[in-house]
């Protein structure tokens, strides 16, 4: 039987993995805009999402192990791991969304 608590932790990280998925589809549709000259981007945002991702990834997969080592339980573990993926999913949302669309 699961805990009523790992049923809590398992939504929430439900919802975060969603919300963390939608922000990252918008600002995937923020960067083809802008590379298409149709949504302002600044001129470093190709090479940006490129590093942005490794050092996230990094990041994710060192709080993982982490909390892996430290014997949390998996929603623990997972929900490390999507922190710092979802905290720059998050903010390339909020300043892309604020750009609009190019004055072209």
């Amino acid at each position: 039987m699961i805990h009523p608590n790992n049923i809590v932790a398992m939504w929430s990280l439900g919802f975060a993995t969603c919300k963390m998925m939608a922000e990252a589809q918008a600002v995937i549709g923020f960067r083809v805009l802008g590379m298409a000259g149709i949504w302002s981007v600044t001129p470093n945002e190709n090479a940006r999402m490129i590093t942005e991702k490794t050092k996230a990834l990094r990041q994710s997969a060192a709080a993982a192990s982490k909390a892996t080592l430290q014997g949390n339980h998996p929603e623990k573990v997972f929900s490390r791991a999507l922190t710092p993926i979802g905290n720059k999913t998050s903010a390339n949302y909020k300043r892309l969304s604020k750009r609009g669309f190019s004055k072209r």
